[in-house]
């Protein structure tokens, strides 16, 4: 497909569960210039529901029917984690375009596979890292840039969740490659830091299993060492009453934010960003905090939010496809978190820390 084609840039989704549906097709098909045009899913109920609600798309419960459609051009794997090396091997040598959804593979080896096949087959491949678009990450970004809080030492930020109950029937609850918390919401958590900051110098990390019965890490703590900023990323699934979701501290002031961004909410309610004009506007009361002496302007009060738009992941590709951007998210950047992961389970072992270039 040329950028003077006029045509849109055909994309197929590879699962229809909670991350098709929330996270992936209501961008996709929201996007100008993308249009959803296959969806492979086994599960009826999932495929009736996509059949509802994207009638223009086609529906199939095998893989090869993606693989096999030259008409094209992008495809998202969207499935449990343990999949995700494999299906994206065999969507790049079938000369897709690929986008997989966080965390990209369960091993940086598999990560460094897949990044040097997609050059090889001259092929985009990028990962869902879509909370670089959450309002208080935007918000975070543009208060360091600002340079209000003078030099950073030191960034904090959870991702915190309160279910006591083992969930069944959900691969997320078993012990599988790319299983737990770490993976799950950490790799979030690292994949923002990791941009404010740049690699670690050393990596820090204790995992917990704290639900009876549970079969996997469902507590983190992870800390990231540099040569002025202290990074501490922590998330749980046994936090009722949640901390502030950041906390930065620099020699002129400091930052907290509570709350999280609205767009999950918004999604999993069935709402759509299409023809939305606040979508991803967060309400007064969540935002942060602001306590700073910047050139000697005392300022203590609120800062408003940026809003939050998943959409600009989306656009991103659509424009790398045609040749107009570099893709934002590169699978360097994907394959440095699962490294980071790879240290943080290490350094829980044997309780210590590690350098990040070991």
């Amino acid at each position: 497909m040329g950028n003077n084609s006029g045509a849109k840039i055909q994309v197929g989704l590879i699962g229809y569960g909670m991350a098709g549906q929330v996270f992936h097709a209501p961008f996709i098909h929201s996007v100008p210039g993308l249009e959803l045009a296959r969806i492979r899913e086994s599960r009826p109920a999932n495929m009736e529901l996509a059949r509802q609600r994207y009638p223009e798309a086609r529906i199939t419960a095998q893989v090869e029917d993606l693989l096999q459609d030259d008409a094209l051009d992008v495809l998202v794997v969207a499935t449990p984690n343990s999949s995700h090396f494999e299906l994206t091997k065999r969507a790049l040598l079938a000369g897709k375009h690929v986008i997989v959804e966080k965390p990209f593979t369960p091993t940086s080896a598999e990560a460094d596979e897949l990044i040097q096949l997609a050059k090889e087959q001259q092929r985009l491949l990028t990962v869902y890292h879509n909370r670089r678009w959450d309002s208080d990450f935007k918000t975070v970004q543009k208060v360091l840039a600002s340079g209000v809080l003078g030099s950073v030492v030191e960034y904090k930020a959870h991702f915190d969740r309160f279910r006591t109950a083992i969930r069944e029937n959900t691969w997320k609850e078993e012990d599988t490659p790319g299983s737990g918390i770490l993976y799950d919401l950490g790799s979030h958590l690292i994949d923002q830091a990791l941009v404010l900051f740049g690699l670690p110098q050393e990596v820090y990390a204790e995992l917990k299993v704290q639900r009876p019965h549970s079969r996997i890490i469902d507590k983190f703590e992870a800390r990231l060492y540099y040569e002025r900023v202290t990074v501490t990323l922590s998330a749980g699934l046994l936090v009722r009453e949640p901390s502030p979701r950041y906390t930065l501290h620099g020699d002129r002031g400091s930052f907290l934010k509570y709350g999280l961004d609205v767009q999950e909410e918004a999604l999993k309610a069935g709402k759509s960003p299409e023809g939305a004009p606040a979508w991803g506007v967060e309400p007064e009361h969540l935002w942060g905090h602001l306590n700073t002496d910047f050139q000697g302007l005392p300022f203590k009060g609120r800062v408003e939010s940026e809003a939050g738009d998943y959409r600009g992941f989306y656009e991103n590709v659509r424009d790398a496809v045609l040749g107009e951007q570099e893709v934002f998210v590169t699978p360097e950047q994907g394959r440095d978190v699962i490294r980071v992961i790879e240290l943080a389970e290490r350094s829980s072992n044997e309780k210590r820390r590690f350098s990040f270039y070991d």
